[in-house]
This record gives structure tokens, sequence and C-alpha cells, in this order.
């Protein structure tokens, strides 16, 4: 199995400066705050919210940056419709929050956060704000094709961490025993199960797990 080496680009900051991560299938190490002249020629794909993905040896490369056009919207959506038409059936909070992320999420205080490949989309998640620093994770999955490789747990911390730079105290999450890897995923990088009452009402029928995090 190819090791990952995954890095973690911001959202165009206003400084001129961008936090870089990076993360490989075994260890998180967070690197310095770079000029983004400095990350050539990850600059130009950053700007393009594109990745120059490449395999060297057994290492490939994945860049998860921030929703940032319709085509991102797009393919967020289609992934996640992709695994809940697969496994469930679609409900009206799926259909509000994936038929609009931008005004839906992001608008609203969260994120969607896109994992590529080669300039192709290859996994996502979301944090929607709930209010007083709760944030909901949702919507996190990985293309079929690229399943086992460590990009779920890459992509659930880098939630993890703009999470924290949103200002979140809290993240939970609703989930389903059907979805036992995801749910084994979660737990090893800390989230704990919850009763549902701690969390209140969920919009989504197929959830029986019930988690939270403690930033």
């Amino acid at each position: 199995m190819p090791k990952l080496n995954i890095t973690i680009l911001d959202a165009f900051p206003s400084d001129g400066f961008v936090s870089v991560f990076k993360i490989h299938t075994d260890t998180l190490s967070i690197m310095r705050r770079a000029l983004l002249d400095d990350i050539d020629p990850f600059n130009h794909a950053y700007r393009m919210n594109q990745e120059p993905s490449h395999l060297v040896g057994e290492t490939a490369s994945i860049v998860i940056s921030p929703m940032s056009s319709s085509t991102d919207a797009h393919a967020f959506r289609d992934l996640n419709v992709e695994w809940i038409s697969n496994l469930f059936s679609l409900e009206d909070a799926d259909r509000l929050i994936l038929g609009d992320p931008q005004g839906e999420i992001v608008d609203k205080g969260g994120q969607v956060l896109l994992a590529r490949s080669g300039g192709i989309v290859v996994g996502c998640v979301a944090l929607v704000a709930a209010g007083n620093g709760v944030f909901e994770l949702s919507k996190m999955t990985v293309s079929p094709s690229r399943r086992g490789e460590g990009l779920g747990r890459a992509i659930v911390l880098a939630a993890i961490e703009k999470a924290r730079q949103l200002g979140a105290s809290t993240l939970f999450l609703g989930s389903s025993t059907k979805l036992a890897n995801a749910v084994r995923l979660y737990e090893s990088v800390g989230f704990r199960h919850v009763p549902i009452g701690e969390l209140g009402p969920l919009p989504y029928r197929r959830a029986d797990v019930f988690m939270k995090y403690e930033l």
C-alpha cells in the first residue's frame, strides 16, 4: 500500500502567508507558516486549486484545501450522493446541504475541505457551524478507488485542525453502525461515544452512533 504524502493548504490568506501541513499515514507534523512564494511548485497549484500529484517510489501526494468553486461544490455533492445512495437513501437534510454547500455551510461560518490527487477530488469533509463554538463534522467520505490508503484519517485530522482555526471548542458527529470502519477511525483520533441526548436532535434518520471531540 502506498504511503501518502499530504499537504494541507489554507484558503488565500490576506497576509500572503499560508499554513502548510505535512501529513503521513503514520505521523502528523505541522510545519511553519510559509510565504506562498516559498512553496513553489505548489504555489501555482494552490492558486489554481489543483495539485501536482505524482508518485515517487511508494509515496502518493495529496493536497487538502478548502472548497473554492462551483466545480468543487459539485465534486463534494457527487462523492456524498454516491455513498449515501449506496448504503442508505438521501434525506431532506442531505439534499439541502449538498445542493448548496456554499450557502448552507461556508456562508454560515463552516468550511468544506476537499482532498485532491492530480487535480481530481478523491475525498471530502464538512464542518457545519452549530453556534457557540460547536461544529458538526459531516459528509466525510473517500472515493471508493482510494480507500484503504489512510486518506480518511488525514481528512479527519485536517478537519480537526481547521475547526481549531475557526474557533471551535467542540466537534460532534452522527454516524451509523453500518459504517464500522468510519466509526473506528473517529474513535482512533479521539472522538468519544455519547448518548444522543448530549447532542440534541440530529436531522438524519440513519444516524445511530453519536460522538464528540473536545478541542
